[in-house]
């Protein structure tokens, strides 16, 4: 019931009322028209309240909010639906065509750094240090 929701929530009930009218709740209604309140629904109002309360967010802000939490979790719920695809088509192929142990494992190749030995480090100095000479031992300016 509204009174009772307002009243734990401590909002006016007209304050549910628009965000009923505004699309941000759709609570279900008995057959005497009086709004009934899942706990969804419950979840749904306090995180509407603390969008609005905390971080100041108005009810457009809001709106684009829930759209946008409804839309990523409807991407997450076909992500894992094609991650489910995925494993199943893998495990399936796998039993249906036995291989060697070997051939199942693939190799992964990591950069190894080269790291220049010291002697590759002194030629690289004394490079260096024989192109700032010019061609009588004296340096170039």
């Amino acid at each position: 019931m509204i009174s009772a929701v307002a009243e734990m929530y401590e909002i006016h009930p007209q304050t549910l009322r628009l965000y009923e009218r505004e699309g941000l709740l759709k609570p279900s209604r008995t057959e005497g028209n009086t709004r009934l309140y899942t706990d969804e629904d419950l979840e749904r109002l306090e995180f509407i309240l603390n969008l609005a309360r905390e971080l100041g967010v108005n009810i457009a802000g809001i709106a684009i909010i829930l759209q946008m939490r409804e839309r990523m979790e409807e991407m997450n719920r076909q992500m894992q639906g094609f991650v489910d695809y995925v494993r199943s088509e893998m495990l399936s192929r796998m039993q249906s065509a036995p291989m060697a142990k070997e051939a199942m494992m693939v190799p992964l190749r990591r950069p190894v750094p080269v790291v220049p030995s010291a002697a590759v480090k002194q030629d690289l100095k004394t490079a260096r240090a024989q192109a700032g000479r010019s061609g009588n031992g004296e340096r170039k300016r």
